[in-house]
């Protein structure tokens, strides 16, 4: 038996789950400090799958200052070695893939198609990493300055990073941070989300552990804001923030960060369109709503969130849209067969049903009414939604489609751009000339044109314009964010000076 396979069985077993259900602090596993527990269930029954004793603001600090002292040598350490553990903890990822799938899907309550989409991200991310982990400690050479000058430009680790990642695809959301952060040269201190603790943290610290990275450089807090505060934000150790979540949380990093000179890296709320122009294919438009809409329960940032149709082919797509979303099959998301699974939580669920009773309270037609089955929630269909209304308007993160009729081409891209936010969009269309030039007017940090708006890959600028986010993940636009530039200058002839 290999090394790997003895830890598939050790950690992903049910006893090892239940002894692993602590933080990862210097190359520790420690169980938190505080008084308080956290039970991880599966939102689809509410069986406990582990309790988590919390991490306290001690422990959180204590995360920060050993990070701080173990960056100091994993800045010093050569390409070959830093690619070595990325590469170990890849193939820890890989040869557990059917035990961390069954997890990710039981803990964040997708379906196994988005658990085995998420931790095929997951790998890319690292994967890509280890292609750049050679761009840092290299130096190239520009020209100015008086005579003898040799002017060096240097790509250095930035120092500690401090991690936060959300619920919804915590694996690879987390992963998207700390490889580029570790392959640069940083360390860090990751925060998942508590909802998701094993997925978005516990593995990917069993993973780095496997590798051998050397202790303190990752370090992985199990925790919640109610008892640690802003101590991830607020460390002086930390020279840069990022966060996946919500627009107004990315605000009140935003403030702190301000505040305190640190960097961000905010990927945050999404209200993305997909426009079905006039001359569109509506067969495979509406093929790819239902995709970009109803995965992982529209629980996505960059999940459609209004369906902009022209009036030409408005009535055809209505009428398709709505049998296929009506034929979903929905339930236990561990049954392969599942596409509509449970909602994270019981909040979340609530503000998904409030948005649906306002919704017939202000008047707009209900083409498809769900239903609430334990923790499930069935699509639900509204057309003619004014662009204007707090429907439109809103993130829903739910099963909830919204469909707008626009009255050309020009009024739907009009549409597209009345909203804060700006992650991704979609254009349908036949003629693709026509597409990519609209494309470039949506005000959207991405546009996809005869597709749905929830792709990803580890070598585009991913990231959001106006109030979804800032900066860009992805290879080489991460490696500018994750790391700072020196200019060393060598006077190589002496230099005369006017006085």
């Amino acid at each position: 038996m290999s090394n790997v396979e003895g830890l598939n069985k050790s950690f992903l077993n049910g006893e090892s789950v239940e002894r692993l259900n602590k933080s990862f602090i210097n190359g520790k596993w420690e169980e938190g400090l505080s008084s308080r527990s956290y039970d991880i269930v599966n939102p689809y029954d509410k069986s406990v799958i582990t309790s988590v004793k919390l991490a306290t603001s001690k422990q959180v600090e204590e995360a920060f200052e050993l990070a701080a002292e173990a960056q100091k040598s994993w800045a010093k350490t050569t390409v070959e070695e830093r690619r070595e553990v990325l590469q170990k903890a890849a193939d820890y990822l890989k040869e557990n893939h059917d035990e961390i799938v069954q997890i990710l899907s039981r803990e964040t309550g997708g379906t196994i198609l988005k658990a085995n989409v998420e931790h095929h991200l997951t790998m890319e991310f690292l994967e890509e990493a280890i292609k750049y982990a050679d761009e840092v400690g290299t130096s190239r050479e520009v020209p100015g300055g008086p005579e003898g000058k040799v002017n060096k430009i240097y790509r250095l680790p930035l120092g500690v990073i401090a991690s936060i990642s959300p619920f919804n695809f915590p694996m690879n959301l987390s992963m998207r941070t700390i490889a580029p952060a570790i392959a640069l040269g940083n360390s860090v201190v990751h925060k998942p989300d508590i909802q998701v603790g094993l997925s978005g943290g516990v593995i990917l610290a069993k993973a780095f552990e496997f590798a051998g990275l050397p202790k303190g450089v990752f370090n992985m807090i199990l925790t919640d804001i109610e008892e640690i505060g802003d101590d991830m934000l607020t460390n002086p150790h930390s020279k840069l923030i990022s966060f996946t979540g919500s627009t107004a949380v990315g605000r009140h990093i935003g403030e702190i960060a301000g505040r305190n000179l640190k960097r961000v890296a905010l990927e945050l709320g999404g209200n993305s369109p997909l426009v079905v122009l006039s001359d569109a294919d509506v067969d495979q438009a509406v093929n790819a709503a239902v995709f970009g809409k109803f995965i992982h329960q529209g629980q996505i940032c960059m999940i459609i969130n209004r369906i902009i149709v022209h009036q030409d082919v408005y009535d055809e797509f209505v009428e398709k849209f709505v049998e296929r979303a009506k034929a979903l099959p929905y339930g236990d998301q561990t049954d392969p067969t599942t596409v509509i699974g449970p909602l994270v939580n019981e909040r979340q669920m609530e503000k998904a049903l409030n948005f649906i009773e306002q919704a017939k309270k202000d008047g707009v037609t209900v083409a498809l009414e769900g239903k609430k089955v334990g923790n499930v929630l069935t699509p639900t269909v509204f057309t003619d939604v004014d662009p204007s209304s707090n429907l439109a308007q809103s993130e829903l993160f739910a099963p909830i489609a919204t469909i707008i009729k626009a009255q050309s081409d020009e009024i739907a891209i009009e549409i597209a751009n009345n909203t804060e936010h700006g992650l991704s969009s979609a254009i349908f269309t036949k003629d693709l000339e026509k597409g990519e030039e609209l494309a470039l007017q949506v005000d959207a940090g991405m546009t996809h044109i005869n597709d749905q708006t929830v792709n990803d890959a580890p070598n585009i600028p991913f990231g959001g314009n106006k109030s979804s986010g800032l900066g860009r993940f992805g290879n080489p636009w991460v490696v500018g964010e994750f790391t700072t530039t020196k200019w060393v200058s060598v006077q190589t002839k002496y230099r005369q000076f006017p006085f």
